[in-house]
């Protein structure tokens, strides 16, 4: 895995880890919660980027990263339909595939009737864009393997996507190091600190403070990936 800084909400970084032949993202335990709504960009733009680097499959069996346990396929549903990831069921954190990642933040959505027709119409098999497996579409709708439903990279949930993360983002309040440095330092607080050690001192207690077939989604999203080149977003 190759490992990128994102910003987040609080004016910092979380280092994500993502693996481009499995064209999927770890996301540690609370990361995905972290990013602000620029990463969420970024994470767009670097999924194109990456897209024509050489893939494969995901295996069947899948290993958290952290403690080697086996990932259990996970089903959850947001405003543009089911999307699924691969969780540790010890908590450690979640692999998510690069296309799931981008249906939990709206810029795909599942194929409805008339688009899946005429798929079937004019394709017999594709490739699933969340796990690389072939799947028959005269026969099944969704990927045999992991479930995932076939998707499209609709240019107009794009659109809003991008415009909803960008009003996001000029929306964040981000705090300024000397403001932070300031809420630190706020008397009341030193004060209460200042009581605390006394009564741990007193106490005689010690103190640790240690811890403190074609994809139909990549074909779509090289597309729209060339018209959004030249935009400033920010």
């Amino acid at each position: 895995m190759a490992s990128r800084d994102f910003p987040t909400h609080l004016d910092g970084t979380v280092r994500l880890d993502l693996c481009y032949p499995c064209r999927a993202i770890w996301f540690d335990r609370n990361e995905s919660m972290q990013l602000a709504p620029r990463a969420v960009i970024e994470l767009f733009r670097e999924i194109h980027g990456r897209d024509h680097d050489p893939r494969r499959p995901l295996a069947e069996r899948l290993s958290c990263p952290r403690c080697n346990g086996r990932l259990e396929l996970t089903h959850d549903v947001g405003r543009t339909g089911p999307f699924i990831y691969y969780r540790c069921t010890k908590d450690h954190g979640r692999m998510t595939p690069f296309f799931q990642f981008l249906q939990e933040k709206h810029f795909v959505r599942s194929l409805n009737p008339a688009e899946l027709a005429r798929l079937r119409a004019e394709v017999k098999v594709v490739r699933c864009s969340s796990c690389g497996a072939p799947v028959d579409v005269q026969r099944d709708a969704a990927c045999g393997y992991c479930k995932a439903p076939l998707a499209v990279l609709d240019p107009a949930a794009v659109r809003e996507a991008l415009r909803e993360w960008s009003a996001a983002e000029a929306r964040r309040p981000v705090p300024s190091r000397a403001k932070i440095a300031a809420a630190m330092l706020d008397a009341k607080t030193v004060e209460a600190r200042a009581r605390a050690a006394d009564r741990w001192t007193r106490a005689g207690d010690v103190v640790d403070v240690s811890s403190f077939g074609a994809d139909i989604v990549d074909v779509c999203i090289d597309g729209l990936c060339e018209m959004l080149s030249g935009a400033d977003l920010f």
